[in-house]
């Protein structure tokens, strides 16, 4: 099985749980439930003509704001010069063909490889102003979390376009790669991205659709206990797979449980990495939970999983294969190099 370098992981780790994408934050939890909640009530509709099961179809057309209500550039030339301080929208640049438009990156953004030879400008969540200004950047590109506003308005102050946008859901992954077409006038490699990656979550969820329900718990951080919950691409990953997450009536991405509540809910399966599998199972409060004394874990990828991007179709045919071995055979196939593509049978 592929697993990233502990140095990757810690990073993109540390940016899921500063934005609310999955984990928390090596800051506090509070911090990171303030990340979650960023504005929803102010965030503009985002222009879905039509979707399935939940996840927006190949009829997505852009909206006119981004995630802060900022006019988004529909001229491609605002775009010649563009720091990417999201790594969803970094790997998407990359895979429609933007990518020498990027003359900066945040410390997170590793995927693809080739993301590592754009000056790292530091970090996504309050970045350094000094530090992106000095790439002389047309269009920064921004995480649309709380944090992130005061950095936007100084952005703006300097002249300098700003695209916030937020990806804790599919359809918001959806949603950011059209905009990005837009504003790098790729609008129909953009949309070739989607329709493949909607073709292939949809083909999971055909095979799936017949097979029990195994229900699962993912725990997404140790102190405190966070586990995936409603608001995350991840549980949607769960449901396109063929599982149940035990704490999708929980509206936020990666609420705090208790170790207690997860055995009392008696998940049939614990989804972890190798990593964290081996922790847990090493620690006594945990041998509570019955799938964990009973040694039922699901071992995913964490170079699929970890981020709501291109590999969201391989994520979804990887965790379908690992909750039901017995349909391997009427899935789609994994790509030859996972961390770099999506599933494109």
């Amino acid at each position: 099985m592929f697993f990233v370098p502990r140095r990757a992981q810690h990073r993109r780790a540390q940016y899921r749980r500063v934005c609310g994408l999955a984990c928390m934050c090596s800051v506090s939890a509070a911090a990171c439930q303030t990340a979650d909640r960023v504005d929803s009530a102010g965030s503009p509709s985002t222009r879905l003509v039509a979707t399935t099961r939940g996840v927006p179809s190949a009829g997505l057309s852009p909206a006119d704001t981004d995630d802060f209500g900022t006019p988004l550039p529909t001229d491609a030339s605002f775009a010649s010069r563009i720091v990417s301080l999201n790594p969803t929208a970094t790997e998407v640049l990359f895979a429609i063909g933007a990518n020498a438009r990027l003359v900066g990156r945040s410390v997170w953004d590793e995927f693809p490889p080739e993301a590592v030879t754009i000056p790292d400008v530091g970090n996504g969540i309050r970045p350094n102003i000094e530090a992106v200004l000095q790439q002389r950047p047309s269009l920064v590109i921004l995480y649309a979390t709380a944090e992130n506003r005061a950095a936007a308005e100084a952005f703006a102050r300097a002249g300098v376009r700003t695209m916030a946008l937020r990806v804790d859901r599919i359809e918001q992954f959806m949603t950011l790669t059209m905009r990005l077409g837009v504003a790098v006038g790729e609008v129909s490699r953009a949309r070739d991205m989607v329709d493949s990656v909607q073709r292939t979550l949809d083909r999971v969820r055909a095979v799936t659709r017949t097979a029990k329900r195994r229900s699962v718990v993912w725990p997404l951080w140790q102190q405190p206990v966070l586990a995936v919950g409603g608001g995350s691409y991840l549980d949607e990953l769960i449901d396109i797979a063929g599982g149940r997450n035990v704490f999708h009536e929980l509206p936020v991405p990666s609420p705090p449980v208790s170790i207690e509540e997860i055995a009392r809910r008696d998940p049939d399966m614990i989804v972890a990495s190798r990593k964290t599998a081996s922790e847990l199972d090493a620690k006594r409060q945990w041998q509570a939970v019955r799938a964990v004394r009973d040694h039922r874990w699901v071992t995913h990828d964490p170079a699929l999983t970890g981020r709501p991007s291109v590999v969201l179709g391989s994520a979804a045919v990887s965790l379908a294969r690992l909750l039901h071995p017995e349909l391997i055979t009427a899935l789609p196939p994994l790509p030859s190099t996972p961390a770099a593509k999506s599933a494109t049978p």
